[in-house]
């Protein structure tokens, strides 16, 4: 897959207003009251601290609002997407066309909805960040989301991508996930019959995730602290610091783990301009602090074809790469 680096030319083209953009402020009075921001750069909105400008960036406070906003860009034709805490996301150095969603002000509330001897359920909305979620269970006396603890993103972001870790996962502890399509209708589907697998919640694109309803039991508060501390001290014991996207590649089916494979291939510790592959776990391609998105590309690119040389297994991406060209 090819990224860009963007020349001096590139960048003062991005920089205009898009062609739309004209239709978009004419038209949005039926449709948007909130503000729009410009060219804002996507390596403020990333875990990995690299990509280029969203050509439009929006912050939806609610369902009526976000369900209004798809119907505006919808019917002008304006290409969009939605964004959670940015953690799962990989952006092309020259950006984003079009809306970028951002579900995090106006999405964010836990609430305890029912509860029956030492079975709890909670609704959780799709912006709230898991560490936010992780604590207020632990406050809460509340077990079932210690696995949890130390992963970066959304709730959104956690139940589009299975999100799991220690033997446990966000599909075991979900009772029912409320969606939103691109027409703005919304319905309320329960986990068991969504086809989530392995790090994909099986629905198809265009689907937004509004909440969860996590079924979690009554505990020990002090008990689930320090398993929580333990597992935080474990991930952090095996587990880089500096900007990442955790996991780069899923785990092959049937195989061993890919950080298993990308190690035996002798590549812990190769690096493309500013991204590395960590020396610590070999599924975690980092950025050094001045890495763009084409050289992590390429790194990813690297990756797949000397693993797939030497043991015929390809990997791939668990992280979503965004604003690329196909191919």
């Amino acid at each position: 897959m090819e990224a860009f680096v963007m020349e001096r030319e590139d960048m003062a083209r991005v920089r205009e207003m898009p062609a739309w953009s004209s239709v978009f402020n004419d038209g949005m009075a039926d449709f948007w009251v909130g503000e729009v921001l410009w060219q804002q750069p996507m390596s403020e909105y990333t875990t990995y601290r690299v990509g280029g400008p969203a050509q439009a960036m929006v912050f939806p406070c609610g369902i009526r609002e976000l369900a209004s906003l798809l119907d505006g860009v919808c019917r002008l034709d304006i290409p969009w997407r939605v964004i959670g805490g940015g953690s799962n996301i990989l952006v092309s150095d020259k950006g984003l066309e079009g809306v970028t969603i951002v579900l995090t002000k106006g999405f964010s509330a836990k609430t305890i909805v029912h509860e029956v001897d030492d079975h709890v359920l909670v609704k959780v909305e799709t912006g709230c960040s898991l560490a936010s979620f992780v604590n207020w269970c632990v406050e809460h006396g509340l077990t079932g989301m210690e696995f949890a603890v130390g992963i970066p993103g959304s709730i959104g972001g956690a139940m589009v991508m299975n999100a799991g870790a220690f033997g446990g996962e966000i599909s075991k502890v979900l009772g029912s996930v409320t969606l939103m399509n691109s027409q703005g209708e919304v319905v309320e589907k329960e986990a068991c019959r969504m086809n989530y697998t392995y790090r994909n919640w099986g629905e198809e694109r265009g689907q937004i995730a509004l909440e969860g309803l996590f079924a979690l039991r009554r505990g020990d508060s002090q008990a689930i602290r320090t398993s929580c501390r333990k597992l935080l001290k474990k991930r952090q014991t095996h587990q880089p610091k500096g900007p990442s996207c955790g996991s780069f590649f899923r785990n092959p089916p049937g195989a061993e783990t890919a950080g298993y494979l990308i190690e035996k291939a002798g590549l812990k510790g190769t690096r493309v301009g500013g991204a590395e592959i960590s020396k610590i776990h070999a599924n975690f391609l980092i950025n050094r602090g001045n890495a763009s998105a084409r050289d992590l590309v390429r790194l990813m690119e690297l990756v797949q074809n000397e693993v797939e040389q030497k043991f015929g297994v390809f990997l791939e991406p668990e992280v979503k790469l965004l604003g690329f060209e196909p191919g």
